[in-house]
């Protein structure tokens, strides 16, 4: 085949953790010049010469998911490529994979999805125990990157939220995080 005397290697959940660094050894020393992988290859995989990413039957992942596998390339100097097969043709599904390609960062993409799929399925399953908001609707954008600007710069400010209590109680910070005087 197309592959044929190309050193390739295999990661998936069955390795113990030895196997899979040295397989993950092997592809970043460039013993192995191809990585087939299970989705297991999502997190922790930092390999900076890796280029090309290829995603079968990449409708059934997540947006998230598929922002996450998109990650594993491009992280030297060297252009690269990420390609999404779809195994269906189904129209949602193609428009769900157009968002990924289209959507430049995580959190632009994130909105995206949320338009697509609507707060009511955010946590998979539709309605179910989704709180009601008071004040905004997730697929308010804007007011969603003030929340978060926001939000960013009060933690830059105060990390510890000593100046405002009432949020320090609603968003407990790690007892190993807090420096008592």
């Amino acid at each position: 085949g197309e592959l044929s005397g190309i050193p390739l290697a295999m990661l998936h959940g069955r390795l113990d953790a030895a196997e899979k660094e040295k397989v993950m050894a092997d592809f970043l020393e460039r013993r192995a010049m191809v990585l087939v992988s299970t989705s297991v290859v999502e997190v922790g995989v930092d390999v900076p010469n890796a280029t090309v990413i290829c995603i079968e039957g990449a409708e059934r992942f997540g947006l998230a998911q598929l922002h996450q596998f998109r990650g594993r390339v491009g992280r030297g100097e060297v252009d690269s490529r990420c390609f999404l097969l779809p195994s269906s043709a189904a129209p949602e599904a193609l428009e769900r994979l157009r968002a990924v390609a289209e959507a430049a960062d995580g959190f632009a993409l994130a909105e995206k999805d949320l338009a697509m799929r609507g707060p009511g399925d955010l946590l998979g399953t539709a309605q179910s125990g989704f709180p009601p908001l008071r004040l905004a609707s997730l697929l308010d954008s804007g007011l969603i990157k003030l929340a978060r600007q926001t939000a960013e710069t009060l933690l830059a400010d105060d990390p510890e939220l000593r100046s405002r209590p009432e949020l320090r109680q609603l968003m407990p910070i790690p007892e190993e995080q807090v420096h008592l005087e």
